[in-house]
């Protein structure tokens, strides 16, 4: 084959391919191919719009996202810390998922998954007395939520049934006015103190102080859900996520091991 034949080939199969996927708009020297704009037509027709969804308008968001995309590298902003913390994020989530998708699509969930998770963490009805501290609180500020949570937990000991005005008298919870009745709660919508605590307990028991990040607690069980009465998909979504969790675990235990990762322990107390 001659080189003029070769390239009048090029040259021909290169027309064929801008017939088949034409440019539909330039915006500047920057080309959007009809398979571009179809693709994003179809995406926008699978969300509810307050406006008709046309070929010209999902254009236009095309033209303005690539000016958009121009004037940002004009200026710059990449370079911006926190758009390359973005950034960063955006790559750090997509190589995790592309990393471990095939293995989330393989996570199978029995209703004997389900029914083993709840037997070791069914769903209690508490209320509780919160002494509140704040995120970062100092050793004074514990003392004294602790000293509080105490006076009240001896007061009831010998008065059970106060609970409830004790709750709505001195629980910083939002739950207060109603005696801190908490309602029924997956042991994941509580701290694992919290949940360790009224674990095996029955209606009735108060504990001694618990405390937890956002403080100290003092709970009162007043009920646990069987297992026929849970919501079992709610608890499918839980003991999936505990599946994933554990693949994301592995996945990350094997980057640390085949990276050098230093920790300095003495400024984590």
């Amino acid at each position: 084959m001659t080189k003029l034949l070769a390239l009048a080939l090029l040259i021909s199969n290169f027309s064929f391919a801008q017939e088949k996927d034409p440019v539909v708009a330039k915006v500047n020297n920057v080309e959007i191919r009809k398979s571009v704009l179809e693709q994003a037509f179809v995406q926008n027709m699978m969300f509810v719009s307050d406006k008709v969804v046309t070929k010209e308008k999902v254009l236009l968001d095309l033209v303005n996202r690539e000016l958009g995309i121009m004037r940002a590298k004009q200026g710059k902003l990449d370079q911006d810390p926190i758009v390359k913390q973005k950034m960063e994020d955006v790559l750090y989530h997509a190589q995790v998922s592309k990393d471990l998708e095939p293995k989330l699509k393989k996570i199978v969930i029995t209703d004997d998954d389900v029914k083993k998770y709840y037997s070791s963490y069914p769903e209690y009805r508490t209320a509780h007395i919160l002494l509140r501290v704040r995120a970062q609180p100092d050793e004074n500020e514990w003392q004294a939520a602790q000293n509080k949570a105490l006076q009240i937990y001896e007061a009831l000991k010998k008065k059970p049934e106060l609970f409830s005005e004790l709750a709505n008298k001195y629980s910083q919870s939002t739950t207060a006015p109603t005696g801190g009745d908490m309602g029924f709660q997956p042991a994941v919508k509580v701290p694992p103190e919290y949940f360790q605590a009224i674990k095996g307990k029955e209606k009735g028991f108060i504990s001694s102080p618990v405390r937890s990040q956002f403080g100290y607690h003092v709970i009162k069980v007043l009920g646990v859900k069987d297992f026929a009465s849970a919501n079992k998909d709610l608890y499918k979504k839980i003991v999936y996520d505990q599946k994933r969790d554990k693949i994301l675990e592995d996945y990350y235990s094997e980057l640390r091991s085949k990276a050098s990762v230093v920790i300095n322990k003495q400024y984590l107390q």
